[in-house]
């Protein structure tokens, strides 16, 4: 096996020193047999640059990802420790009281119930979701996405212009509901008044309603999660009576409070979910009537242009006494 001979270091300036360290690990190197140097090209291509940030980009991915899967199970156990711990007095901690269930059995030993414990871990994960899709959704239903001021002035002057192939150009490119409305409707002119009014109409419907489908699984999580919390509320009664029967009608009310403590706390989960969903819901769906009417509305403006002339004359004849 050939074994490539080691730079010699005494005929190598400082700086290729460096050079020569540096390619050690550069894949795109040239070996220079006459001096027994690795030369390295100072000026990357375009597309190692671009390997080059791909590469970057996945290994921050991969990093963060381990960095993610190496202090989920360090924070799982500090929250664990945390809710489990008491304080003097034998007073739950917050966790204690709200992330998990605890029930006392027969032999006085209080114990995690694991049924309406993970009924409050559902509810805390949806309410994680629904914060997260509502903040995704409050981000994506703004008026720079459905009926931007500036461009809908830009638009305006070019129709009033004439320019129609220009504002056809300038609605192709942007991504507002504005524009797709405004595009679709400009290519049925050949078609005729008439038509245009009639796609405007049929555009602006399916982009409403597709905005609605959207924003909908706020208004299913919200109806969902107080009937996840009812559900626990009943199973933490069933509990709480089914340690009255065992004990003969002398429960012990330690033994009570663990179910009690069940149906309160999925019920308290419960609405914690459905308000902030149900609210996002109606103040999301309001925006987005009020920006597509507002969008609707310039459109119509807009039309005006291509109204024919005929129409307009017998209007004004049919309001003349």
């Amino acid at each position: 096996m050939h074994s490539r001979r080691l730079p010699r270091f005494t005929r190598v300036e400082p700086m290729k020193r460096l050079r020569v360290f540096a390619s050690l690990a550069a894949p795109n190197l040239a070996w220079n047999r006459e001096d027994g140097e690795r030369l390295m090209d100072p000026r990357p291509r375009k597309d190692e640059l671009m390997n080059i940030g791909g590469q970057q980009a996945r290994n921050g991915r991969l990093i963060a990802g381990k960095r993610f899967m190496y202090w989920l199970p360090v924070a799982t156990m500090l929250i664990t420790s945390r809710c489990f711990a008491q304080e003097s007095g034998g007073i739950p901690s917050f966790g204690g009281a709200f992330f998990y269930s605890r029930s006392a059995g027969p032999d006085g030993i209080i114990r995690i119930e694991w049924f309406g414990s993970c009924l409050i871990w559902l509810l805390l994960l949806l309410s994680v979701l629904g914060i997260g899709y509502l903040v995704r959704l409050a981000t994506a239903n703004v008026r720079k996405r459905i009926a931007p001021q500036e461009q809908m002035d830009r638009i305006k002057k070019l129709i009033d212009q004439k320019a129609w192939n220009e504002a056809i150009a300038l609605t192709r490119n942007e991504d507002s509901d504005f524009s797709l409305i405004v595009h679709a409707t400009l290519q049925e002119a050949p078609n005729g008044y008439d038509s245009m009014l009639a796609r405007m109409d049929h555009v602006s419907s399916e982009i409403i309603a597709d905005r609605f489908r959207r924003i909908e699984p706020l208004n299913v999580l919200g109806q969902v999660a107080p009937m996840i919390g009812l559900f626990g509320t009943v199973y933490g009664m069933i509990v709480a009576f089914g340690s009255i029967v065992a004990s003969g009608g002398n429960a012990d009310p330690v033994a009570l409070a663990g179910g009690i403590g069940t149906a309160l706390v999925t019920t308290f989960w419960g609405l914690l979910v459905a308000i902030p969903a149900l609210s996002g819901y109606a103040v999301l769906r309001n925006r987005v009537d009020a920006l597509e009417g507002e969008a609707e509305g310039r459109v119509l403006e807009l039309l005006e242009q291509f109204k024919p002339r005929d129409n307009q004359e017998s209007s004004t004849s049919g309001t003349t006494p």
